[in-house]
């Protein structure tokens, strides 16, 4: 999910400034989206991880751990991937009901896909690495939100190094299947979505002095669009941190 990067970092206009509360409001809508799809989220990864019969269609066993994924469950495993790269296409009319519509299909789709992790890590470890990928998003949003620092040229630079890490993931899944790559590019995942929860704020809150005046509708709209890129980056941010420090089961 991407935002543009070519906003212009400004001191707003009396009337810009005028419609603080009204920014205030449209950060709000984007986070309690955010926050409420990752429990629809968690929620759903917690049923699946303890419903046998669903496993099975997901995942190969020993009878006791994981070996791999069945063919549906290849499909679930790169349905949030697929989904990420088509969201254009489902955002770009900034209509909110296809925004909401594509937003909650996304959580639920993510939550089928990230099942495995209730299996895979401890559920303490899953509980601190959240707490700590929460502190530090809304650390990270703070700073994105409050900075003077122009970070519109940040963007085409964090979502080619997100590209390639996609392609050198697959490759290592299919491939080399190293785990010292596997941590090589967590750790590059902690820096790079990071960077992006930064970003992201600071384009949304450029984007709403943008759109002065747009219908309530848009606006909605764009709570969804915003919502989406952040709960991306979050899970995103939190997996990364799972697989450096995390303990398995």
């Amino acid at each position: 999910m991407q935002f543009e990067d070519t906003y212009s970092v400004s001191t707003p206009s009396a009337s810009d400034m005028a419609r603080d509360q009204g920014l205030k409001k449209f950060l709000l809508g984007i986070y309690q989206k955010m926050a409420l799809g990752l429990v629809v989220t968690a929620a759903i990864a917690y049923a699946v991880a303890n419903t046998p019969a669903i496993l099975q269609l997901l995942y190969k066993t020993d009878g006791q751990y994981i070996t791999g994924y069945t063919m549906l469950g290849y499909v679930f495993l790169f349905a949030p991937l697929g989904l990420s790269l088509i969201s254009g296409v489902f955002m770009r009319e900034l209509n909110a009901a296809k925004a909401g519509g594509f937003y909650w299909l996304f959580v639920a789709v993510m939550g089928v896909s990230l099942s495995s992790i209730a299996i895979l890590y401890t559920g303490t470890s899953i509980a601190q690495m959240f707490l700590i990928t929460a502190i530090a998003f809304g650390g990270l949003s703070l700073i994105g939100y409050t900075t003077k620092v122009n970070m519109t040229g940040w963007g085409t630079f964090l979502y080619m190094a997100v590209l390639g890490m996609i392609g050198v993931s697959l490759l290592n899944v299919f491939l080399f299947k190293s785990p010292m790559m596997e941590v090589v590019i967590s750790a590059i995942g902690v820096l790079v979505f990071s960077g992006l929860i930064a970003f992201q704020t600071q384009s949304l809150k450029l984007m709403y002095y943008d759109m002065g005046g747009a219908s309530q509708n848009r606006l909605a709209a764009m709570t969804y669009i915003g919502a989406l890129g952040l709960y991306i980056n979050f899970i995103n941010l939190f997996l990364s941190l799972l697989r450096l420090f995390g303990n398995r089961n």
